[in-house]
């Protein structure tokens, strides 16, 4: 069968013309290991390196997907790396910077899911000229904007991941802004029941039956990713929450167009131009763009051809395939100089964390999905007047004031780790925002 995707016939293109895209990607957990399976079955993109400081958790993920031993070996330098790519072989590292600084590798991933790690990696593949997809959400609403502007200037491009939410609603979302569709709200539905106060004590069985680690699989249940999810679009759209934690209804698929509208209208929000999400039958694992269209005739067509009742429809797909799609964004990277997802100059949201139980001072607090703390959206204008910390900013940081459950941590009551890359950048970014408001006033 021929191929009908545009993409793919390029990527066929490419490899035949130039050989295969050649990609490295940093982290061997369970978004790596996807990547290294899926890229195994893409034509015209080859998995060229993985940087992983647990060696075994790399090679596991090569075996996994299809790799005898003989095809990988470790590589101590970027020449090593080179030197592997070149026999054909895929080439396992420790060292992050090795990693970028390999001269045959054209895109990098960024798989770590560690704010702080991948706002490093992200920085030195930008200065080494990489095109870097982050797969890492809490890093790029934290100090996206920097890094976009950094890859701005040395010519190179930034992008979100394919097939994370999203990224999967920015395509809805621009595909009614084609359409002169006005855009009501636009979200998720969330994957897992909904738990504030879930800590991964209590799902270390669940994730061991579905190969994932507790703590992970705690991000979704306590509501953080979602949350950090609903913010990213956000920062890439102008949409906003339209309160603090947003509404997360338990509108099913059918409903959706009937509640995540405004008041006025007998829905649920304030005004338009909102992000949410649902809890909801029907919805997850799939992502949404609540529409308004302005004329009768489309409405009538809309109705005609079952988008829904109006006046207002539910542009709806009922999938995003997380790592599995990420290939596409380092293919369009490399083959359109383009990105799938970017963030705004200026962040309109912010996801700052909050506390999940009692926390006292001299706790250094560890890491998104454990006991101390979790997501929580709102208006960039709501987390600065509340003083919040950014949720990326939260691991490592030492509660100086007493912390009741429910509350925010601020940097009055917590101060993060100045040691961490990502939190000087922020910091930078803080003072710059501070100095603009101040000279508007």
């Amino acid at each position: 069968m021929s191929n009908v995707s545009s993409l793919a016939r390029e990527l066929r293109r490419h490899a035949e013309e130039k050989g295969p895209i050649r990609i490295g990607v940093a982290g061997a957990g369970q978004m790596g290991t996807d990547l290294a399976v899926q890229l195994a079955r893409m034509e015209g993109l080859r998995l060229a390196a993985i940087a992983e400081l647990n060696i075994s958790n790399a090679q596991a993920a090569l075996l996994l997907a299809g790799h005898g031993r003989e095809d990988f070996a470790e590589a101590k330098s970027a020449q090593d790396i080179d030197r592997l790519i070149e026999m054909k072989k895929i080439a396992i590292t420790g060292d992050l910077q090795a990693l970028v600084g390999a001269g045959r590798i054209d895109v990098v991933i960024d798989a770590t899911g560690n704010p702080n790690t991948g706002a490093v990696f992200a920085l030195a593949a930008i200065k080494a000229g990489k095109p870097i997809v982050m797969l890492n959400v809490e890093a790029d609403i934290t100090i996206g904007r920097f890094l976009h502007e950094e890859a701005r200037r040395a010519g190179v491009v930034y992008t979100g991941a394919a097939g994370d939410e999203p990224a999967a609603a920015l395509e809805l979302i621009g595909f009614a802004q084609s359409l002169g569709l006005s855009i009501v709200c636009a979200g998720k539905g969330k994957n897992n029941p909904l738990k504030f106060d879930a800590v991964p004590a209590d799902y270390e069985k669940e994730a061991r039956e579905r190969n994932m680690n507790a703590r992970m699989l705690v991000e979704f249940v306590d509501g953080s990713k979602t949350m950090v999810e609903m913010v990213a679009i956000a920062n890439a759209t102008g949409l906003v929450p339209d309160l603090p934690g947003m509404h997360g209804p338990a509108a099913t698929r059918d409903e959706l167009a009937d509640v995540l509208i405004p008041k006025s209208k007998g829905g649920v929000l304030s005004k338009t131009g909102c992000v949410d999400y649902s809890i909801g039958k029907g919805v997850a694992p799939g992502v949404f763009c609540i529409v308004e269209a302005d004329h009768p005739r489309v409405v009538e067509r809309m109705i005609d051809l079952k988008v829904g009742k109006g006046p207002y429809f539910s542009l709806f797909r009922p999938f995003h395939l997380t790592s599995l799609e990420v290939p596409i964004s380092a293919a369009h990277a490399v083959l359109h100089k383009e990105a799938d997802m970017v963030p705004l100059d200026h962040p309109v949201a912010e996801a700052i964390a909050l506390a999940k139980r009692d926390l006292k001072p001299g706790e250094t607090l560890g890491k998104i999905g454990e006991t101390e703390y979790r997501a929580w959206a709102m208006t960039w204008g709501e987390a600065r007047q509340a003083n919040a910390i950014p949720i990326g900013l939260a691991e490592r940081a030492k509660v100086v004031k007493p912390v009741k459950a429910g509350s925010y941590l601020t940097y009055d009551n917590c101060v993060p780790d100045d040691t961490l890359t990502i939190t000087q950048i922020r910091r930078r970014l803080d003072q710059a925002d501070a100095r603009f408001l101040a000279a508007a006033e």
